[in-house]
């Protein structure tokens, strides 16, 4: 890529040696790194500007209000959708775990007759119907499979082919009538697989389901739309997008989330309370913005999200293909193979794999030892692995800032491994 070095260059942590070799970062899946302009702009925060938001009146409390719907401003720019005052669809949560928990928590709220009639819309009953997927991280998973258990609910779930990509394609059998919800991953974070959400999205809201997203594979990695896709909700979170940890956001139609009950209690999201009657909740975002605000984090990832934006979406896919090219190439050694597409079309840089005889954590080992960080387990998504009748894998992904050298040095290392073990 161009200027591949520059960028680079902002890493201050991709400068260093691990186990006497220079370090090959390879698991932006789990979490990204962070350049310096994001690093600094959380300190700077600190250092000049932290207060309290939407309370209080000292010169402090103004700035870091300011500072915080910015940021928020800046992150909704990034996916396309609404940030004016009265209209806003972006609530910040402590990551994209915090977010489904919301919306499953909400629904469950209004399951039990929270929220008054508007809210209803979300109310799940026996008979009623949640669709996930066999791709689904457990953060997508366990929330809804344990309202479906709080209220009678029927979990189902959409099959995987034999890449691992979710079957779109049976949408029409999957989604019936009695389904009030579909969540599912946007980009697998074990296969790297793109969802063709399109049959999903368009027979979802022919039986009036609403779609719910996990977007944190594909936020980072191309460029997302969230009005053109149509989907309902969408969550993600900041650290896999080269921001700071402990933040995330939670998109909502603003239809949809001014019906929401609250999932969260607390101050900053009340508007009038009394002892002896129920509280007037505020409007959205506040009313899901319980508690003291990850301040400092929001205005990091603002910052995250406007050098995202700078360095440019058909650079960074551009990039990032040729990287995943390069390592589609661990199928061509032997006893290796890739658990997903082996083209490189509708994925991303996300390449999981098993060593034929070897256990994923000893190829972790092994491969750590040359200075090459990639991530090893199951990934927080059992359900896609024994699809692949395995329990864990190895997990190579990219980043902006990946070289088609450290690719490479990754292809020689896992060539080594069956050898080194006697395997």
């Amino acid at each position: 890529m161009e200027n591949l070095a520059y960028i680079r260059e902002q890493f201050p942590i991709l400068k260093q040696q691990v186990h006497g070799h220079p370090l090959a970062y390879l698991d932006s899946a789990a979490t990204a790194q962070k350049p310096m302009s994001v690093i600094e702009a959380e300190s700077h925060f600190y250092e000049q500007d932290n207060a309290g938001v939407h309370r209080g009146a000292h010169e402090l409390a103004a700035r870091s209000t300011l500072a915080f719907e910015q940021a928020r401003t800046q992150v909704a720019k990034l996916v396309g959708v609404s940030s004016q005052p009265g209209q806003e669809e972006l609530v910040v949560t402590s990551g994209a775990t915090g977010g489904l928990n919301l919306l499953a928590t909400a629904f469950g709220n209004a399951s039990l007759g929270r929220g008054g009639q508007q809210a209803q819309r979300f109310a799940l009953a026996p008979g009623d119907e949640v669709v996930v997927s066999q791709a689904e991280h457990h953060s997508v998973l366990l929330p809804f499979q344990e309202l479906c258990a709080r209220t009678g609910a029927q979990l189902k779930w959409f099959g995987l082919d034999s890449e691992g990509r979710i079957r779109s394609d049976t949408a029409d059998e999957v989604i019936t009538e009695r389904t009030k919800f579909v969540a599912v991953t946007h980009v697998s974070n074990v296969t790297g697989a793109i969802t063709d959400l399109e049959p999903i999205v368009r027979r979802a809201h022919e039986v009036g389901a609403m779609v719910i997203l996990d977007a944190c594979q594909s936020v980072p990695h191309l460029p997302v739309d969230f009005h053109q896709l149509d989907v309902d909700f969408a969550v993600w979170s900041a650290h896999k997008m080269y921001g700071p940890t402990g933040v995330g956001f939670l998109y909502g139609k603003r239809e949809l989330l001014e019906a929401l009950p609250p999932a969260n209690f607390g101050g900053s999201m009340v508007e009038l309370a009394f002892i002896d009657q129920p509280a007037q909740y505020m409007a959205p975002p506040a009313r899901f913005e319980a508690g003291t605000q990850p301040v400092a984090q929001l205005v990091a990832a603002g910052v995250a999200a406007d050098w995202m934006r700078e360095v440019g979406f058909d650079r960074i896919v551009a990039h990032e293909r040729s990287m995943t090219a390069e390592l589609l190439q661990l199928a061509n050694i032997e006893g290796v193979r890739i658990l997903g597409p082996k083209s490189p079309e509708h994925r991303i840089g996300t390449v999981s794999f098993e060593v034929e005889g070897v256990h994923p954590h000893d190829v972790g080992q092994f491969i750590d030892s040359r200075g090459i960080a990639i991530r090893v387990g199951h990934h927080c998504a059992q359900p896609v692995h024994r699809h692949f009748g395995v329990f864990a894998s190895n997990r190579a992904s990219t980043g902006v800032y990946n070289t088609l050298d450290e690719a490479d040095r990754l292809l020689e290392a896992v060539s080594a491994v069956r050898a080194f073990f006697k395997a």
